[in-house]
């Protein structure tokens, strides 16, 4: 039969996006003849995947199109690489772009609420393949998907509040939900990063695998031992080693090994034959069904977030982006002290503040 076409624009991409259509596979590797899975990715890999504003545009339009595709069973989004699936929005757009224009932000920001307004309501369940770093607003439109399958090298976590900004794009309305209020008010204020074997345990991924191959194996990641530690050759060592040294031990490990994604596209591809294996239709309303926890806290703040992080944008956001995109050295943040310090003694938010503090990191060394 003539379909009606019910995408809004002609099939399109935008700089720094991929859209593709992958073989449905067994778990004997065949394809399903007639049946696809739809594979958005992040490739700006340069830049560790953070989005731009066309990379934004470019989720939604992308999410839009696999929602209309009759033969696809689900998406999988992704990050190119093996560093990172999403650090977060472009420090460098924001600071050469955004700092200074609220107006500009909030623009922006409808754009960046409705891609993960998009991926929320996707008529097809969403899996968030994590191939490395999945950080700030990473965070974000990862949780918002339906399911995460990681690699165990990766690490998650937030930015916002040491960088200029708070994290409500998401997190701070999904986080409480997946790991409860203490441990999402750590990750959120403190900006820690987890493993990918804690992010596991308290609830915030699906399924978690090795991808660190080291002589030909797969091994877990030697970094996350805390009871129990490897040692040079990678055997279990207990109590009696030392900690600075079972940590050398297990960054040595690291050095010798290589990066290997198999595993994880072969879980990934896993998943998504097992949602092929159920009624479409009802699978389609009981992912939504699921979904409105998430919908009820998103629909209340996202707006008001919205308008509060584009002000932010004439204050700490203009100092901490632009102190991450203009700091000539390792260090990438202001003098927190010294900024209370100063705001506490009532110097205001102009030019002169802005100067004093970035002014020290543009002339750091290391």
């Amino acid at each position: 039969m003539a379909f009606k076409d019910h995408d809004l624009v002609p099939a399109a991409t935008a700089p720094g996006v991929l859209y593709e259509e992958q073989p449905l596979r067994g778990p004997d590797g065949a394809v399903a003849p007639g049946l696809h899975v739809v594979r958005i990715t992040l490739d700006n890999p340069k830049q560790l995947n953070s989005y731009t504003t066309e990379m934004v545009k470019g989720v939604i339009l992308g999410m839009r199109r696999a929602s209309n595709d009759r033969a696809a069973v689900a998406v999988v989004f992704t990050g190119s690489g093996t560093r990172a699936f999403c650090t977060g929005g472009n420090t460098a757009e924001y600071a050469t772009y955004y700092a200074g224009r609220p107006e500009e932000y909030r623009q922006y920001m409808r754009l960046f609420n409705d891609m993960v307004t998009a991926i929320l309501t996707c008529d097809k369940p969403v899996i968030c393949r994590v191939n490395g770093m999945r950080i700030a607003g990473g965070q974000e439109i990862g949780m918002a998907c339906d399911f995460t399958v990681a690699q165990d090298l990766a690490l998650f976590g937030q930015a916002g509040p040491r960088h200029g900004s708070a994290p409500d794009g998401g997190s701070t309305d999904f986080l409480p939900l997946f790991v409860g209020a203490e441990a999402a008010m750590e990750s959120c204020t403190l900006c820690k990063t987890w493993s990918a074997h804690k992010a596991h345990r308290l609830g915030l991924l699906t399924r978690l695998v090795p991808a660190l191959k080291v002589d030909g194996a797969f091994v877990a990641n030697p970094m996350v031992e805390t009871s129990r530690w490897l040692d040079e050759h990678g055997r279990v060592v207990h109590g009696e080693a030392k900690e600075g040294a079972a940590r050398a031990a297990a960054k040595d490990l690291l050095a010798r090994g290589t990066v290997d994604l198999s595993l994880l596209d072969r879980e990934v591809d896993a998943l998504a034959w097992s949602l092929a294996g159920t009624m479409p239709g009802c699978l389609s309303k009981t992912v939504e069904s699921v979904r409105k926890h998430k919908l009820e806290h998103w629909n209340r703040n996202r707006e008001s977030n919205r308008a509060w992080l584009a002000l932010n944008m004439m204050t700490e956001g203009r100092l901490g982006f632009r102190a991450f995109h203009e700091a000539t050295g390792d260090r990438r943040e202001v003098d927190f002290l010294e900024l209370r310090r100063r705001l506490a003694s009532g110097e205001d938010w102009g030019d002169p503040l802005l100067e004093a503090m970035l002014a020290p990191l543009r002339g750091a060394k290391g």
